[in-house]
């Protein structure tokens, strides 16, 4: 018992050493390129084929090759097949040098009971690109504790949105798999607490808040030094919201952030006790005064999903009409 916590007191030290350098990015995407799509979280359901199989057709008219993981539709409970079978999907993706990007069919719940089966020793030698939000947090956590990047964008099902409100979302997709410049104007929001209107430089990380919270205690855990930390969440309760952002609170991811950047909060359910606040209020009663937040930016659980680079390196410029976020 002891060397194992030792262990593991050893990979969040490494892990945290590791995250303060500049990351690998992967190989951008070209004309020929193979991806691979496979499901590491919920099910997929029988219905949820045709949409997969259109998001293999919307990737091969960007001129690439897809391939799908074997066991994607296999069904085990609430799981799209066993840890294993979703595992075997994800390191054949991982393994394979042809396969340049691995992108999430859909998320759910899932992700973190496989993580620690993947062998990820071919995969940091050949990095690619892991794409997904949501439940994929937890390898988007954990990939950047190995000193790589990964995209929070949009999955295979995100393709189930009504078409003309997801434009930007696909645009923002395709541009960052083939390395164009990705740069948003976040709309300004009441809430905003800018402290002095400036820029602020740092890497972004984070994603879904329910995930980060599960991630603490192990080699997953962020290190948020110096960073702009992005938060989502949907279909939660107040109280479940505040309780998740007290315990980052209380393992000092908030301590030495630079600022958090919020996105969607999605489908907040009501409890027969009233909160008493609005949830921008709640973040900000969460976060220390001195740091800088910034709401309303267009990614999460929403139809306008804009691609992350987590892991990059950012510039957040704040002013009084609006604020801009862009990527070295």
């Amino acid at each position: 018992m002891k060397k194992n916590i030792l262990a593991l007191g050893f990979l969040i030290t490494f892990s945290s050493l590791v995250s303060q350098e500049k990351l690998i990015t992967p190989a951008y995407l070209k004309a020929g390129d193979t991806i691979a799509i496979v499901a590491p979280a919920g099910i997929l359901k029988p219905s949820r084929k045709a949409v997969v199989l259109q998001a293999k057709q919307l990737a091969e008219s960007w001129g690439l090759y897809v391939v799908l993981g074997k066991n994607m539709f296999h069904q085990n409970n609430h799981f799209a097949g066993t840890d294993n079978e979703r595992a075997a999907d994800f390191q054949e993706a991982l393994d394979n040098k042809n396969i340049k990007a691995i992108w999430a069919a859909r998320g759910g719940y899932g992700s973190v009971r496989i993580l620690d089966k993947l062998d990820f020793t071919k995969f940091t030698q050949n990095p690619k690109w892991i794409i997904g939000y949501s439940d994929i947090t937890a390898f988007h956590n954990h990939i950047h504790n190995l000193g790589i990047e990964t995209l929070h964008a949009m999955m295979a099902t995100s393709l189930e949105e009504k078409p003309e409100e997801i434009i930007e979302t696909i645009s923002t997709f395709k541009k960052v798999l083939y390395g164009e410049n990705l740069s948003y104007k976040i709309p300004l929001s009441k809430y905003n607490r800018t402290q002095n209107l400036d820029t602020i430089q740092g890497q972004i990380i984070g994603g879904n808040l329910a995930i980060l919270t599960s991630m603490l205690g192990s080699n997953s855990q962020l290190n948020t030094d110096d960073k702009i930390l992005f938060i989502e969440e949907i279909g939660e309760y107040k109280y479940a919201i505040d309780r998740m952002l007290q315990s980052l609170k209380r393992a000092n991811y908030f301590t030495n952030v630079k600022a958090v950047v919020v996105g969607n909060m999605s489908l907040i359910k009501k409890n027969s006790t009233k909160w008493g606040s609005s949830i921008e209020q709640l973040i900000l009663d969460a976060i220390p005064a001195d740091i800088p937040v910034i709401f309303n930016f267009p990614a999460g659980h929403e139809a306008d999903n804009r691609a992350l680079i987590f892991g990059r390196k950012t510039k957040l410029n704040i002013s009084k009409e609006h604020s801009t976020l862009s990527f070295d």
